[in-house]
């Protein structure tokens, strides 16, 4: 395909690499303690430094995050104060609501999420019913619980394993109905739900889901999925299916169409859309840094978002220690990453999708601003930029570093200064 929507800025091939290290913020948002005051406190980056400085008897090695402006950024003694790269930094502020790494990246691509509801599954319980029932399917209370069993096989209910109201789950056994017949359910509840994402699950459990269903945070009550032995019996199945989304108007298919490869790795192969993209999913840190280079060797344009995982894992493990040594991890990948873009059309952007503090005391993310980190090979300087009022921007940054027009996007701007090329 030709690429007759690109704006030309160069006649040369660029790449541009979006970074998403899961789970790192940079500082809590004004409003991050609405569901949890404590969360006001949140810092994931500050607080990994220090107790990481503690535990190792050093500070943690992260030279490429610093030379990328990490600390004009977020100020900390372990951090470097300047830089020679010429870079612009900042903060962006998620754009939509709650923290969530899916909402998270559809905004970040484009997506307008600022209207998705945070909603506990007790408050629409009747219209949940209904469209369930007028599907064909047989529906009950647990119990007289805000919690739905269907065909007597498949619970319908919150996510305990998000912040309240932000993800329902519709679970069953894979025995007792098969994928299939969970994924129908999770469909018809997709329908009418107005959270950001219904997540089907279907696996091996110890025992009948109902002697796994707890209360959760903010009057929430689901299934405990870990306790159920999904994770560890093998043959677990998982399928989100996201709030309606135009993804014709994110980048990566604004991309796809122009002619420039798609490549998509780690978690961003699972959830974001795009047909003509080349999916790599991966957990492990390593394999998701080589294919990322792999991704960037590639003669010609390219586009290549990455999703580093291990970082929210170890968030939600409240580990961390394993937090700084993946930030370590991520950081020689970056190395790697920065002595392959050198030319002035490419662009290296390292950012987040939300925080996940794990000194807060509890294994749910943390609303928190996150860094943005642009490289600019051949630009003059250091630039400091304003905060991003979205993530959304960081998708429009990207669109005009490729030379597309950010106005493509269903949302985003361009954050001033961060394209500027070498004259």
């Amino acid at each position: 395909m030709s690429k007759t929507n690109k704006t030309n800025k160069t006649s040369r091939a660029s790449k541009t690499v979006i970074v998403v290290v899961d789970g790192f913020g940079v500082g809590a948002m004004p409003d991050a303690g609405a569901l949890r005051p404590g969360d006001l406190a949140a810092d994931t980056c500050g607080h990994v430094l220090d107790r990481c400085r503690d535990a190792f008897g050093r500070p943690l090695r992260l030279p490429v995050l610093g030379a990328l402006g990490l600390g004009l950024v977020h100020p900390h003694p372990d951090l470097a104060r300047r830089t020679q790269l010429p870079v612009a930094v900042g903060r962006a502020a998620l754009g939509y609501p709650g923290a969530d790494t899916f909402a998270g990246h559809q905004t970040m691509m484009g997506a307008d999420f600022s209207r998705v509801t945070v909603a506990r599954l007790a408050d629409h319980l009747d219209e949940v019913t209904r469209a369930l029932t007028d599907a064909g399917h047989r529906v009950e209370l647990l119990e007289g619980k805000p919690l739905l069993v269907v065909d007597g096989a498949v619970l319908v209910h919150d996510n305990l394993e998000a912040d309240p109201g932000i993800n329902w789950n519709a679970s069953g056994r894979v025995d007792d109905l098969g994928f299939d017949g969970i994924l129908a359910v999770a469909r018809t509840v997709r329908a009418v739900a107005p959270v950001a994402r219904v997540i089907a699950v279907g696996g091996h459990a110890d025992g009948p889901l109902p002697g796994f269903v707890r209360d959760g945070d903010g009057g929430t009550i689901g299934l405990d999925t870990p306790a159920t032995g999904f994770y560890r019996n093998g043959g677990l199945q998982v399928q989100h299916l996201g709030a309606e989304l135009d993804h014709t108007r994110q980048l990566p298919d604004l991309a796809a169409r122009a002619g420039v490869p798609v490549t998509l790795v780690g978690k961003a192969a699972d959830i974001l859309a795009c047909e003509a993209a080349v999916r790599r999913p991966a957990v492990d840190t390593a394999e998701v840094l080589a294919h990322t280079l792999e991704a960037v060797r590639t003669d010609g344009d390219a586009l290549v978002v990455a999703n580093v995982q291990e970082s929210d894992l170890a968030g939600h493990q409240q580990d961390v220690e394993r937090y700084g040594r993946i930030l370590e991890q991520v950081d020689a990948g970056l190395a790697a990453l920065l002595s392959l873009l050198t030319e002035p059309g490419d662009r290296l952007i390292v950012t987040g999708d939300h925080g996940n503090d794990p000194t807060i005391g509890h294994a749910f993310h943390t609303r928190e601003y996150v860094p943005v980190l642009i490289h600019r090979p051949g630009a003059a300087g250091v630039e400091l930029l304003p905060d991003a009022a979205s993530l959304a921007d960081v998708g429009a940054t990207a669109a005009a570093a490729l030379g597309l027009d950010p106005t493509g996007l269903a949302n985003g701007t361009e954050i001033r200064g961060s394209s500027a090329r070498a004259a």
